[in-house]
């Protein structure tokens, strides 16, 4: 049993590096293709040509592509991802300061999306057709189409300025505080899980009724079982498949997600630290944080196709 999932893990790690490759070499470019000198906006405007020469020297900037890549993958694969330009600290230690409030916000979001999701897609996939259901589907699909930001606005005023029920702002580390920090990340995890709320409801709804019409499902109704129990113990296991899916590309999406997120929050994670990077054309920092998410993103996804047999033993990944 070992070796063949050795051997998928293996292929796995084949898929995984052409693409990390051009997450990599296209952060690289950056340099390239900003407008303007990293070196000029981080010196200020009295900077002299000699003193922008000398920063562009001492970081590479002015080294070809393939000379700057191979010196940056170098450090990479020691764990160096360079120094900040701005605040002259190792970028891969900033990335593990912020990574806590991220991942939390995003895992947050992603679990409060699917509890809210299955009990109504099993409910609208049930009585499918009926005033409840297209009342469902059309909220998922009204759902899909807003925007984090505008979720985040929605959710301050009316529970936060109006009700005063949560904070607009702040943050409390976990370590200090569980009640605090939750009450601090409910906000921003919510703004995030709506969205996904709406495409997790339309994608389990529609594969529950494809299996519901299911010959093994009429045969299991046919010998007298509950439809409650068959819908739970046949049908609901065998359409998770997608929204397992789903829900891998969505946590990728969400630490994507999380940078407006965060911004707006005033909360001290990833997203927060690219907004403040960005405009200081702090390459080292920005290329760190592209591709953390890039290989947290592959990997998560890797994980969730070797765990597709965990939900239906007769599933082999490949």
């Amino acid at each position: 049993m070992a070796i063949p999932f050795l051997g998928v893990l293996l292929r796995k790690v084949a898929h995984v590096l052409p693409v990390l490759f051009l997450v990599t070499l296209g952060t690289t470019a950056l340099v390239d293709l900003m407008p303007g000198s990293p070196a000029a906006t981080i010196l200020g405007p009295t900077a002299t040509p000699e003193q922008i020469a000398a920063v562009n020297a001492e970081y590479g900037f002015d080294d070809p592509l393939p000379v700057r890549y191979v010196e940056w993958l170098k450090g990479a694969v020691t764990g160096d991802l360079g120094n900040s330009l701005l605040t002259q600290r190792e970028v891969l230690g900033d990335i593990a300061q912020r990574i806590p409030v991220t991942f939390q916000i995003a895992i947050m979001a992603l679990l409060m999306a699917l509890v809210v999701t299955i009990p109504l897609a099993v409910y609208g996939a049930a009585n499918a057709g009926k005033r409840l259901d297209r009342a469902l589907t059309a909220f998922s699909s009204g759902f899909m189409s807003l925007p984090s930001f505008v979720v985040a606005v929605v959710l301050v005023y009316l529970l936060a300025v109006e009700a005063g029920a949560f904070p607009v702002t702040g943050w409390v580390p976990i370590t200090e505080s569980l009640g605090d920090n939750l009450y601090h990340a409910f906000l921003p995890a919510v703004s995030l899980a709506v969205i996904e709320v709406g495409f997790f409801y339309r994608l389990l709804r529609g594969d529950l009724i494809a299996t519901l019409q299911e010959d093994f499902v009429l045969t299991a109704r046919a010998k007298g079982l509950s439809g409650r129990y068959v819908l739970f113990r046949h049908a609901l296991r065998p359409s998770l498949f997608s929204l397992l899916t789903m829900a891998g590309l969505s946590f990728g999406r969400l630490l994507g997600g999380s940078v407006i997120v965060e911004a707006f929050f005033a909360l001290p994670g990833l997203g927060q630290l690219a907004v403040n990077s960005v405009p200081f054309k702090d390459i080292p920092t920005i290329q760190g944080i592209v591709v953390f998410v890039a290989v947290v993103y592959v990997l998560v996804n890797t994980v969730v196709d070797l765990t597709y047999t965990l939900i239906d033993p007769r599933i082999q990944v490949r």
